[in-house]
């Protein structure tokens, strides 16, 4: 059976408003397939917006779209998938899925455009779900041969801008979102060094991210970076290049794609940002939600909140959430 499933997520995104089912009802009837909208407007506000308002009041820092995958794209849509009797669920998402002899089963590999590559966003599905994914877009190099395609068919689509970054805050805006939406108000601190030692006033903690250097308005005879926060005293702490660098860290909530699980210890590469770049790194697991991380290189991009995505070559490990 075919048919086209569209989720109502978030009405007022460029990406899940009325248009886009329009859009999706008339591609399906013209490929003669049935089309079904299922309502899942509260379970996008559990999952996906309260948790990423949850984390900025903990001072880490979210991904919803990995979280919209797991428990909206490859949760929600692929139980309804299997009880309209389909076999596989479809989407546009830049990754491979194949059969690998060398490991028994399916996996999940970048896509060709490793630019594009969006790998990093799916490590959280069901292994079991790997073998029942279709990603066309896994061999198409560029956004263009995408829309000449649709313009072959005449698809309305074809000239539809690209999605936003975070769909439900349309203009980027996170901190007027979080203002507006989740009734944040900035409150004034203390900006400290590790030491203690006040160097400034922060304008609200959750404004800054690990790793930010600009914004601050402190000066300080090196660059400085926010390296930590302490909610309790509301202050911001930052510190030199050297004291934000790490090589170690732990990643829990883990989910492993290749392995059902990982013995001593794995030589592979890691993604701790959506970025086209691997750093090498080993793995260890240290029980069934743990992996302890120790990378080849110092890296400051380690971000408490955000994916830590592993893989051998081009296929995926697995992953779980920075510590």
């Amino acid at each position: 059976m075919f048919c086209g499933t569209t989720l109502s997520l978030c009405p007022n995104s460029s990406c899940c408003n009325v248009d886009t089912y329009i859009e999706a009802k008339k591609i399906c009837k013209t490929l003669g397939f049935e089309h079904f909208i299922i309502e899942s407007e509260n379970e996008f506000q559990k999952r996906v917006i309260d948790y990423f308002i949850e984390s900025y009041k903990n001072c880490k820092t979210p991904n919803p779209c990995v979280e919209c995958n797991k428990y909206l794209k490859f949760g929600l849509m692929w139980e309804k998938a299997k009880s309209l009797g389909c076999n596989y669920i479809s989407t546009g998402h830049y990754a491979k899925t194949e059969y690998s002899d060398k490991y028994g089963r399916y996996v999940l590999r970048k896509s060709s455009n490793t630019k594009k590559d969006q790998t990093y966003f799916l490590y959280v599905i069901p292994k079991e779900l790997v073998e029942h994914m279709l990603l066309p877009l896994g061999d198409f190099m560029d956004k263009e041969e995408v829309r000449e395609v649709a313009r072959k068919y005449n698809f309305s689509v074809a000239s539809r801008p690209d999605s936003e970054d975070v769909c439900f805050i349309p203009d980027n805006d996170y901190k007027g979102y979080l203002e507006r939406q989740a009734g944040f108000i900035p409150k004034e601190g203390n900006i400290v060094n590790k030491k203690g030692e006040i160097l400034g006033k922060h304008e609200g903690l959750y404004k800054y991210t690990i790793g930010q250097r600009k914004g601050m308005g402190i000066s300080y005879s090196e660059p400085l970076f926010v390296i930590g926060f302490d909610i309790v005293k509301n202050e911001l702490i930052v510190g030199t290049r050297d004291e934000l660098v790490k090589k170690e860290f732990i990643v829990k909530n883990i989910n492993l794609l290749l392995f059902d699980k990982i013995d001593g210890k794995l030589d592979c590469s890691v993604k701790v940002r959506y970025t086209p770049k691997d750093t090498p790194c080993t793995i260890e697991q240290i029980d069934d939600d743990t992996i302890k991380v120790a990378m080849k290189e110092f890296d400051t991009s380690i971000t408490p909140g955000q994916s830590a995505v592993f893989y051998l070559e081009d296929i995926v490990v697995g992953g779980g959430i920075i510590q």
